[in-house]
């Protein structure tokens, strides 16, 4: 089907037109703006028109309901103590295999074992591929 459509074009277009029918870009959004490269201004983003005292009060962008607001930021003391061990760095599996097994703590043996099955499958399957 294609085939036939694309001889039947061959035949009433000349080359300068097909040339220049095969070169036209389309644009998913109506028509091209001329003499610019991706938008420019148009893409920019805007000023900021919130206040500092707002910024620095409320998580800004965090509310997901239409008639809602942004929850307001508290003082650290309001938050679990777990929060703040999150962005923790986790012991590499080369330093947990330096260190005793026996002496590692519950949270670092679980990560060897994760860390040593996971490099033990990468393994595993780097030789299967050479086979």
């Amino acid at each position: 089907m294609a085939m036939n459509h694309a001889r039947s074009i061959r035949y009433i277009l000349t080359a300068k037109e097909a040339g220049r029918v095969a070169h036209q870009r389309t644009f998913a959004t109506g028509k091209a703006k001329k003499g610019s490269k991706g938008g420019g201004a148009a893409d920019a983003p805007k000023a900021s028109t919130l206040s500092k005292e707002v910024k620095s009060s409320t998580v800004v962008g965090a509310n997901i309901l239409k008639e809602g607001t942004d929850p307001k930021i508290l003082p650290d003391s309001d938050y679990p103590d777990w929060l703040w061990h999150l962005l923790d760095k986790c012991p590499a599996l080369s330093e947990l295999r330096r260190k005793n097994i026996e002496t590692l703590a519950y949270d670092d043996l679980k990560r060897f074992v994760k860390l040593d099955n996971r490099a033990r499958i990468k393994e595993n399957n780097t030789v299967k591929a050479k086979n």
